[in-house]
């Protein structure tokens, strides 16, 4: 969940949370919540690495979006790109990416470090591309988990994705829901029922939004995928590895060691033009 310092205390709750109020206040706490976010996790993410989440588990390593050898050119649509930093990996194997985000202060520190992709600020549910416009969508941990209806931005990637293209995206594991939000042994007691799929909302004093963060279960999530248009061909529940000591809000050595933290869903587009073929030669 978040971590800020308001001039007020947040009240933190559980209720429904829209489309409109979500991305409202996803921009607004990203915008002031960038700074602090790169100084306290920046050197673990690097300047250009592909990290899916806390865990550290390394693009260069898992080729979830295929062999490093082959995304030379490819183009690669980035969701939730904050300071791009696995947009830059992906420009140094020889793709061509584009970084996009809802924050435009995530967006300045992805100038801050350097200015060798191009940059978009966007919804992740109104992409401003062309059909067929990209190869590869990717999202670590950018944007899924804050919206409303995840299956309109499911839709919109496979508008902008090319026939068998590939959308491979991560997002806090459901499981982690039923258990408080802390590394320490206090985070391993079931406190919620996994199946209350009703958003975690901060609000001001005037009851508006400042955060949001949507539950969706492991089910939900496939049938998501599905309805936005896709096949689901890999489930990726990264395991903690012992190089990595570091904690991360919730997360930690303590608990990745006992329960996933991450799942990484890897989909593709089905190639219409062979299906169409098939079908009118059947």
């Amino acid at each position: 969940m978040s971590q800020e310092t308001y001039d007020f205390e947040p009240e933190a709750t559980r209720r429904e949370a829209g489309e409109a109020e979500s991305s409202r206040a996803s921009r607004g706490w990203w915008d002031r919540n960038a700074d602090e976010y790169q100084s306290d996790h920046g050197a673990f993410l690097g300047d250009d690495r592909f990290v899916w989440g806390p865990e550290g588990l390394d693009e260069a390593d898992a080729a979830l979006l295929g062999p490093a050898s082959a995304l030379k050119g490819r183009d690669v649509l980035e969701i939730g790109a904050g300071a791009a930093q696995c947009s830059r990996w992906l420009a140094a194997q020889g793709a061509r990416p584009v970084a996009l985000d809802l924050s435009h202060r995530q967006l300045q520190h992805a100038l801050r470090i350097g200015d060798d992709v191009p940059l978009v600020e966007a919804d992740a549910g109104r992409l401003p591309f062309r059909d067929a416009s990209f190869d590869l969508v990717c999202s670590a941990y950018g944007a899924v988990p804050f919206v409303a209806d995840p299956v309109q931005v499911f839709r919109e990637v496979r508008r902008v994705l090319r026939p068998g293209g590939r959308w491979v995206f991560s997002v806090t594991h459901p499981i982690r829901w039923a258990f408080p939000d802390e590394p320490g042994p206090e985070g391993l007691s079931v406190a919620a029922s996994y199946f209350d799929r009703v958003p975690y909302v901060e609000q001001d004093e005037h009851g508006d939004a400042v955060y949001v963060e949507h539950h969706r279960t492991l089910g939900d999530r496939v049938r998501d995928v599905v309805a936005g248009g896709f096949r689901l061909v890999d489930l990726v529940e990264p395991e903690w590895p012992e190089w990595n000591r570091q904690e991360w809000g919730g997360w930690s050595p303590l608990r990745g060691h006992l329960i996933p933290g991450t799942a990484i869903f890897v989909c593709e587009r089905d190639r219409q033009g062979v299906r169409e073929r098939d079908h009118r030669s059947a």
